[in-house]
């Protein structure tokens, strides 16, 4: 494909993208690579009945190919890998149609593919699936992802066995004897590039060699087509160098998020297109305005969705989508006296499941907005089809479902009128501990050990995504467990942002007991209090809960081995929202000094552990319910 401006050159029939030539250069991509590793469509997928997410890796290579279109506006090219029974066991069972358009005067070319599962094909199970450019190691050295997310970034040499240190897990090591000695001593790994969906717009690389600057864009202008919703994180852009359109992954959710198709299940879904954008600096200038220019250009993307070019008859048009709108209020007595604006409060509509279903749900499209300071949302452009309106809204736990089916139509506008949400609430808080907002972000989160530094989240905003920090805790705590005193201690300070493990001298692992203390003035012995725990992360744990008692041999509360999400390891501040609500009877607590026992009880590895969102205690119902005490 060639449009004057930049030149693609694809595989046929596989479909893999081998060339991009631009501004004089003969090929940005990873000329060193095999063909088949610069440019592809991959998966990772397995048999129905597999355990874990690992998987049979297929970088998806085509058997057929079609000119779809070929005029003076656009050229879509199609490459095709048709599934028939003589495949099975051995080869996905999909259809799968990549897709390749490159229009008039554009810097750039636009990609996405169309899967297809038939009714009476086998069960199987999707681990991910993504787009992967590897540019030359020998021109791209700068990374930008946000503003105050980029960088220089290590040469991959600098992490062969002989330059760096594998540190406890292979994604991970320590640069001990880079080309460059300014990265000596860092820790280099793909997680700390880390986005959620909502913020995973654009990213790419900058290459400041001769002839002229110039960058590399991968620009995602929708996330209908993403998986489990706006809050779900993946990887970007890391050392390679590597730029990634993560259409799904298990990462930071784990085992919840594959996709199982049984016996019987028809499934198609379109994800793209996405954009590579190409740009330069003509006549000198700073090369970072290269990343302001693509932000511009991802703003014009954003703008432009739906795009009016795919062909396929599955990727529908603007007047063949609908929207939804209408006003989110919030109903807590406790809080005030009247329904309130949902202000910043998510919205969103998903295929039909549970309340708060749409974290885990990896099928189906999502639509997703925000509601202004009155609660008003809309939702524009929603593929027809039959969902549930869901919500979150920062400032109050739990979430919203609309429970009447949803179905927008094509060229209609549907109004929901005023939609209150009541969250879950017994009784006024007698006390709380941090920020509703799904995230362990507002606690204390410690400074790296000055051995395992990662120099550009150093006094950033996301201090969290330093490496080891796990290992920090022990040292702050080295001869006991957290004890948190409500009304004295300060949770941004003395609430440790993960309940992880305790490293013991002979190297294996014990569980932790944390201690929350508060007084009572009084105590309805007769009634029934409320611990609502806000988990914003679980790996193979398990939460107790025991009060003035921590020898107790059964909990008040256990939530059993919940979640596989591995965002400690993965240097997140969030995976999988959980909310627990626990009764703790009137006759256990005290007037005067009482103590809530949090005990995460698993203990094999230094990974495994809780991050809470937020911990409130409710007091019994108030003899007037309507009133605000």
């Amino acid at each position: 494909m060639d449009n004057g401006i930049l030149q693609v050159t694809i595989s046929n029939p596989g479909g893999i993208v081998t060339g991009l030539q631009y501004n004089g250069i003969d090929n940005l991509l990873a000329v060193e690579n095999d063909e088949t590793d610069r440019g592809y469509w991959d998966l990772v997928w397995n048999l129905a009945g597999s355990k874990g997410t690992k998987g049979k890796f297929d970088r998806i290579e085509a058997t057929s190919f079609k000119v779809i279109v070929e005029n003076e506006e656009q050229v879509e090219l199609s490459f095709t890998r048709m599934w028939d029974s003589s495949q099975e066991g051995r080869v996905v069972p999909l259809n799968i149609d990549k897709r390749f358009v490159m229009l008039r005067n554009s810097s750039g070319f636009y990609t996405y593919a169309i899967y297809e599962h038939l009714e009476e094909w086998p069960a199987f199970i999707l681990d991910r699936f993504r787009v992967a450019f590897k540019l030359r190691k020998d021109k791209f050295h700068y990374m930008a992802m946000a503003d105050n997310r980029q960088r220089c970034m290590p040469l991959p040499d600098d992490r062969l066995p002989y330059r760096s240190q594998t540190l406890a897990y292979p994604e991970a090591v320590l640069l001990v004897d880079p080309l460059e000695p300014e990265f000596r001593g860092e820790v280099d790994d793909k997680y700390q590039y880390s986005c959620e969906n909502k913020d995973n717009r654009v990213h790419g690389w900058i290459c400041t060699e001769p002839p002229v600057p110039v960058g590399f864009w991968q620009i995602t202008p929708s996330d209908e087509f993403r998986s489990a919703g706006p809050l779900k994180q993946n990887l970007t852009s890391h050392v390679g160098p590597t730029a990634l359109a993560v259409m799904h992954s298990v990462h930071y959710s784990g085992e919840d998020l594959l996709l199982k198709f049984g016996t019987n299940e028809p499934w198609k879904k379109v994800f793209g297109p996405i954009f590579i954008y190409l740009n330069s600096l003509s006549n000198g200038g700073d090369p970072l305005s290269l990343w302001e220019d693509a932000k511009e250009q991802m703003a014009i993307e954003v703008e432009g969705w739906p795009y009016t070019f795919p062909v396929s008859e599955d990727f529908p048009q603007s007047d063949q989508r609908g929207n939804v709108s209408g006003t989110l209020l919030v109903k807590d007595r406790y809080v005030h006296d009247d329904n309130i604006p949902a202000n910043g409060a998510y919205v969103g509509l998903a295929p039909p499941g549970d309340v708060g279903s749409w974290q885990r749900e990896v099928k189906g499209y999502q639509f997703w907005t925000k509601t202004d300071e009155d609660g008003y949302f809309c939702i524009n452009n929603i593929r027809t089809g039959d969902y549930n309106l869901y919500a979150w809204v920062p400032g109050f736990i739990g979430d919203y479902r609309y429970d009447v089916i949803i179905t927008p139509t094509a060229g209609y506008d549907i109004y929901m009128g005023d939609l209150v949400y009541e969250p879950p609430r017994d009784g006024p808080t007698l006390w709380e501990i941090g920020i509703p907002d799904r995230t362990a972000a507002e606690f204390y989160v410690p400074d790296p050990s000055p051995v395992y530094i990662n120099k550009l989240y150093v006094n950033h905003q996301d201090r969290f995504r330093q490496y080891g920090l796990w290992e920090r805790y022990a040292e702050l705590y080295p001869d006991g467990d957290l004890v948190y005193t409500v009304g004295v201690s300060d949770y941004t300070k003395d609430w440790f942002f993960a309940q992880v493990t305790r490293k013991k001298d002979d190297n294996t692992y014990q569980g932790t007991t944390w201690q929350i203390k508060f007084k009572l003035d009084c105590v309805d012995e007769s009634g029934t209090y409320k611990l609502r725990l806000a988990l914003a992360s679980a790996h193979a744990s398990e939460l107790q809960v025991r009060v003035n008692d921590p020898d107790a041999i059964s909990p008040l509360f256990s939530s059993g081995q919940i979640g596989k999400d591995n965002t400690i390891a993965r240097h997140g501040i969030h995976g999988l929202y959980w909310l627990y609500n626990a009764d703790i009877p009137g006759n256990l607590l005290y007037e005067g000094e009482n103590t809530i026992f949090l005990t995460q009880s698993k203990s094999t590895s230094p990974f495994q552990g809780i991050m809470y969102d937020y911990i409130r205690l409710e007091g019994p119902p108030s003899s007037d319910e309507n009133k605000r005490p």
